[in-house]
């Protein structure tokens, strides 16, 4: 059980927690492989994405620009064809285009009344700027991967979020979509944490890794951990 009184600092995933990545990456991937006369499942496209983007990030940094360029190239070779210049660049112009979820700013605008927010993402300074108007909720701090120089599942990501928020550990609670980039990592921290299973009812792990991670929450959206937060609140 959480109580919800003793956190003054809420930190979030954004891609895949606030934003909706998979909707955004396949609508980019597909059109792609249609260029060049290629099927797949959604759960195929997310599955390889998973594994690219993964070993792209697991090496020597680079911006996440040039991993999701990788991330095509990949496709390219697994699939048998040459991506143009082009189709490299579709996948992260596209990063700028994805929207969030139904229930994001209205749950962000309620949450905000009550902590500090937080961005925790692998993403470039840029893209998250992309992304942040669309978000409509000022945010206390933003760390990148970009400003890290790592992604995560690496803890690096979290100890810069920790000790630039200057707040101590038990009064910040993580709230994110993928068990692979960010409920093992926080668990490995002894960081509280929610996950936002926004893939409840659906096969597979999606666009991240499988891995087994237990969460101190689970909620399906976010409008139910602001229920949750809400209850807290008027008990």
């Amino acid at each position: 059980m959480i109580n919800f009184d003793q956190y003054e600092a809420l930190t979030f995933d954004c891609y895949g927690t606030l934003v909706d990545w998979e909707g955004g990456m396949l609508t980019a991937l597909r059109s792609i492989l249609a260029n060049h006369s290629i099927q797949q499942s959604d759960s195929q496209i997310l599955e390889q994405f998973a594994e690219f983007e993964s070993s792209l990030e697991s090496g020597e940094y680079q911006r996440y620009y040039d991993v999701l360029r990788g991330v095509v190239q990949k496709f390219g070779e697994r699939s048998g064809f040459t991506p143009t210049e082009t189709e490299m660049n579709a996948l992260p112009e596209s990063v700028k285009q994805w929207q969030p979820f139904p229930d994001t700013v209205a749950a962000l605008k309620q949450l905000k009344q009550r902590y500090k927010l937080a961005i925790i993402s692998n993403v470039d300074d840029d893209l998250f700027a992309a992304t942040a108007t669309r978000l409509e909720v000022p945010f206390d701090l933003v760390v990148t991967a970009q400003q890290v120089q790592s992604y995560k599942p690496s803890v690096r990501n979290f100890e810069v979020a920790i000790d630039r928020l200057a707040i101590p550990k038990n009064k910040i609670l993580h709230v994110a979509a993928s068990p692979y980039h960010d409920i093992a990592p926080a668990n490995a921290l002894g960081l509280t944490n929610v996950w936002v299973n926004r893939r409840s009812g659906q096969d597979g792990s999606g666009a991240a890794l499988p891995v087994e991670a237990q969460p101190n929450l689970e909620v399906p959206d976010l409008q139910t951990l602001v229920e949750r937060v809400q209850q807290v609140a008027i008990s």
